[in-house]
């Protein structure tokens, strides 16, 4: 088992998509023993695009690195069993429950609390009723699709990071954490409800954005590519490169001024416009005119000078890359960064692959671990965790409640 600064716990999960398995395996990833059940032949997520030339879902393989497998008939009143002891667990670290699955009927926290007083259960919602909701359908109700874009056009952008599921994810290990906690000092389980929807309204509502709504009564615009509230946005430098250059902080401010050694014309619009470009609202409020100025400068250098010069004024910028380019390019995609490792995925092959962002000084970090296979471990999790013995291995087998594949 590993090493990490969770072993010892264990954890079963139910899941499929992103927001319960992301939550899992940063727990995994951190050294919990998190056993995730699926039907056989996978669940809802297995087949999710990306997939690979010989249609093995790199997704998958993403959401479950670190994790054991188990694989079963969950409409099998004895794989229902089965997962129903493996939930209940015999030791103390044991009894914790994530998913995303519907909380009723043999999965219900009443069902299983039968088996296990103290049992943890942290169950994803869609939305704080029980309905069903995804990351795109939370997100264009929030407001964010209708301010996301440019400005000249009325359509909403969608966007391509699932926020809201990796939220809801991080969010769902801080909720069993915190659960197991509780247990820790009082001996008490409980019931851990987390809705997608309401993460994404508690984000609004920790951003500003509805306040902005309700005291100033202003309904946030679109502002295109540049940062909202004081001064950010990309340009193109004489070669084509695009970057992202942001001036935020007094220090970025002041660092891109004596980069572009355009404090004498700053100081010009200023006076023009009756601001002061040292309060971030009032570079905002000028980020057009600034715009057309640092415009021209990046027209006229390089990105290799830009860079050297940005480098030398500690200026906060990035390019803008391709998931390719940044494969390529970038460092902090390599093996230079401790997180990253080259990993060879049964049934994919080789590549680079990531494990917990999350750096202990104390504590051990673990090195990246592969996905496992769909019901890698069913028969070692059966034997060792629930004490079947081969010839009731062999039974489930042939009642088609295990892969028949496990005994080749």
């Amino acid at each position: 088992m590993s090493e990490g600064i969770l072993k010892g716990m264990r954890i079963i999960e139910g899941s499929a998509f992103v927001a319960a398995p992301l939550g899992g395996m940063t727990l995994a990833q951190l050294g919990a023993d998190v056993i995730r059940f699926d039907p056989i032949g996978g669940g809802l997520d297995y087949h999710r695009w990306p997939v690979s030339g010989a249609g093995q879902s790199l997704f998958w393989a993403g959401m479950n690195k670190g994790k054991r497998s188990i694989e079963i008939d969950i409409n099998h009143p004895e794989g229902r069993e089965i997962i129903s002891r493996l939930i209940a667990g015999t030791s103390d670290a044991d009894g914790i429950f994530l998913t995303n699955f519907p909380e009723r009927g043999w999965l219900a926290y009443d069902t299983l609390t039968q088996r296990r007083r103290d049992l943890i259960y942290v169950n994803i919602l869609g939305d704080r009723r029980g309905g069903s909701a995804v990351d795109y359908t939370v997100n264009c109700a929030v407001g964010f699709a209708l301010a996301t874009g440019d400005p000249t056009r009325d359509e909403p952008t969608n966007h391509l990071l699932p926020a809201w599921d990796n939220i809801t994810g991080q969010m769902a290990a801080v909720a069993l954490l915190a659960a197991d906690r509780h247990r820790h000092i009082t001996g008490e389980g409980q019931l851990v409800t987390l809705a997608l929807k309401d993460v994404a309204v508690a984000t609004t509502s920790n951003l500003g954005n509805i306040a902005e709504v309700v005291i100033n009564d202003e309904d946030r615009k679109k502002t295109g590519n540049y940062l909202y509230g004081a001064f950010g946005r990309d340009f193109v430098s004489k070669d084509d490169v695009r970057v992202m250059l942001v001036g935020l902080t007094p220090r970025q401010w002041r660092g891109i001024t004596k980069a572009m050694k355009i404090a004498t014309p700053l100081q010009q619009l200023e006076e023009e416009m009756g601001l002061d470009l040292a309060k971030e609202g009032d570079r905002y409020q000028a980020r057009q005119e600034i715009a057309r100025m640092i415009g021209d400068w990046f027209a006229a250098h390089e990105y290799q000078s830009i860079c050297r010069l940005f480098d030398e004024h500690g200026v906060c910028y990035g390019p803008y890359r391709s998931f390719r380019e940044m494969v390529e390019q970038d460092e902090d995609c390599s093996q230079d960064n401790p997180m990253m490792a080259q990993i060879h995925q049964p049934g994919i092959g080789d590549y680079i692959a990531s494990g917990s962002p999350i750096r202990f000084a104390k504590s051990h970090n673990l090195s990246v671990k592969t996905a496992p296979r769909l019901g890698e471990h069913t028969e070692e999790i059966l034997k060792d965790e629930l004490g079947y013995t081969d010839a009731e291995l062999g039974k489930l087998m042939q009642q088609k409640v295990l892969a028949q594949h496990l005994a080749d």
